[in-house]
């Protein structure tokens, strides 16, 4: 609960409102970093990027503290599992945030938080991709999903030693899918050209003339 409540922490619309704007009303309409890039500013979108992901890593973070104050001899497998309980409802939490009507965002930054504090290794050459990708396409959107496509894969060869391999890849998977699935709209306007990009001298006018199903984080 404590995970999903924390995650749910709309930083991005308090970052809004204290600039003066309200998110869910301008750009994409969505509180995550990309809308709040594009109306904001790029230092603006940045920041809400970084309370997104440091969200996600001290659900994890905070959770192995607990675990450890109430169960001094707590294993690390019990840590693991406590970890990505809280870990993928701060996620679900930022998904569907129940300070707005359980409607938040699409929970890539989130995501990262999460598993870089539980494999950070797989999570910074994912987050290195998603940088490749945005730079090469100038789409947030293709970053996010590229690299929640590519996240169960780097997690299953970059773990081989690690005998629990198999349960961080299944929940990569499920996490990756639920990105993707939320992705949906910027897919069809992928697939339409109609995606507006996040770089370039077209992107602020590309902000405000996105559809209101736009956002990616």
């Amino acid at each position: 609960m404590i995970g999903f409540l924390l995650g749910g922490l709309p930083s991005g619309l308090w970052i809004g409102r204290a600039r003066g704007v309200n998110l869910r009303t301008v750009g994409s309409r969505n509180i995550g970093a990309t809308n709040a890039y594009r109306v904001l500013g790029a230092r603006w979108g940045i920041l809400v990027f970084l309370l997104d992901a440091a969200k996600g890593f001290l659900a994890v973070r905070a959770t192995h503290l607990l675990a450890l104050a109430f169960g001094r001899t707590a294993s690390h497998d019990a840590l693991l599992v406590a970890g990505l309980a809280a870990g993928v409802a701060a996620i679900l939490g930022h998904i569907f945030t129940p300070w707005l009507g359980f409607r938040g965002g699409r929970g890539v930054a989130t995501s990262l938080g999460v598993f870089l504090a539980i494999v950070p290794f797989p999570t910074l050459c994912a987050f290195g991709l998603w940088i490749l990708l945005v730079l090469l396409t100038r789409r947030v959107s293709v970053g996010s999903i590229g690299a929640a496509a590519a996240y169960p894969f780097l997690v299953f060869f970059l773990l081989r030693e690690d005998s629990h391999r198999a349960m961080l890849t299944g929940i990569a998977s499920l996490v990756s899918l639920l990105v993707i699935v939320r992705h949906k709209a910027n897919i069809e306007r992928l697939l339409q050209g109609t995606e507006p990009p996040i770089l370039g001298r077209k992107a602020g006018a590309a902000g405000r003339e996105e559809p209101r199903a736009g956002g990616t984080t």
